[in-house]
């Protein structure tokens, strides 16, 4: 199995069908699907709850909910997967799509300092990486706006 939590845009069924035969592989491919964030395993679901209150603070807005209230199960029944799979709610996606490249450096400035508040001080090398995750879990929602579906699927 490739990483341990995904965000993906595009059609729900075909996210599902690919999770079930493990191509997170095929999640890459522009033809199949909108957009793709590989979140790997070392996240904390729980992070995108603070990097929402980020958002909230940072845009001066009351959107995006926390992302564990962004999520639902699926219409169409259970997965037949290895993983939790959830929709994202759109209006989840479009709140952080709005985030403007100016906002994106305190955006990452106010998420590390939420994520130290609940887990002490973070190392030194890891900022970077946290910096560069904002911006692609923006540009992850600004690609994925207008996707018919936006998808987590996670293992824990």
């Amino acid at each position: 199995m490739g990483s341990l939590m995904d965000l993906v845009a595009g059609d729900a069924r075909e996210i599902v069908l690919a999770l079930a035969i493990d191509d997170v592989a095929a999640f890459d491919d522009p033809d199949r699907f909108v957009a793709h964030l590989p979140l790997g395993g070392g996240l904390d679901p729980t992070w995108l709850d603070l990097f929402s209150e980020a958002v909230r603070t940072v845009t001066d807005e009351a959107d995006p909910v926390d992302f564990l209230d962004a999520r639902s199960e699926f219409e169409f029944g259970e997965a037949n997967v290895e993983r939790i799979v959830e929709r994202v709610d759109g209006g989840w996606v479009s709140a952080v799509a709005r985030v403007s490249d100016e906002q994106l450096s305190a955006l990452a400035g106010r998420w590390i300092g939420l994520l130290e508040e609940e887990l002490g001080l973070l190392p030194r090398e890891e900022k970077p990486w946290i910096r560069d995750l904002t911006g692609r879990i923006v540009d992850f929602a600004r690609r994925s706006d207008r996707a018919p579906d936006v998808v987590f699927a996670w293992a824990f």
